[in-house]
């Protein structure tokens, strides 16, 4: 059974809310990727363009369908795991969430704080580093707290993992590498 907390998130998310949680290298702001409100909220808390597009994060590959036409098992065997692959997007896919390109970026998570929040809200989430764009981001609650606890509706207690980098993303028909971790 999930802790108050996490239900609590859970529920903030699939009511268009932004909730703070731990990721493998830092805090992340997530919502709910299909709700456009939610999503330009996010973009504008952080001062990121659409155009960049967003990661869109999961506790199990088949969070993943509703937004990427298939995931190939080489793909597929590299998570749960700190690796976020570029993958050709369905077409009906809101731009909001691709920065209106041809793929998304996904990842299935290994934090099990990230990937029981995912379990659950339901759904696959957006996931990307809570900061203003260029500023570090928070690797604390209570940085993350301090620094966003009015701009966003719930910071999830937890700790990040232990990795010393945000995850590499990779381009999974070319495996052109687009962010180094």
């Amino acid at each position: 059974m999930y802790s108050r907390e996490l239900q609590h998130a859970a529920k903030i998310l699939r009511h268009g809310g932004l909730v703070a949680y731990a990721t493998e290298y830092c805090f992340g702001f997530g919502c709910d990727p299909m709700d456009r409100d939610a999503v330009l909220r996010l973009l504008l808390l952080k001062h990121r363009p659409v155009t960049k597009g967003l990661i869109v994060l999961a506790a199990e590959v088949g969070q993943l369908r509703r937004y990427v036409e298939e995931i190939p098992s080489r793909i597929a065997s590299s998570w749960p795991g700190p690796h976020t692959w570029l993958l050709p997007v369905k077409p009906d896919v809101p731009g909001w969430i691709t920065g209106h390109r041809h793929t998304i970026a996904v990842r299935v998570t290994a934090h099990p704080q990230a990937a029981a929040l995912c379990r659950a809200a339901g759904m696959a989430i957006i996931s990307t580093s809570a900061n203003r764009s260029s500023d570090a981001p928070a690797r604390t609650d209570r940085e993350a707290r301090r620094r966003f606890g009015q701009q966003v509706d719930f910071v999830l207690p937890g700790r990040v993992g232990d990795a010393l980098a945000p995850t590499p993303i990779r381009n999974a028909t070319s495996g052109q590498l687009v962010r180094p971790g």
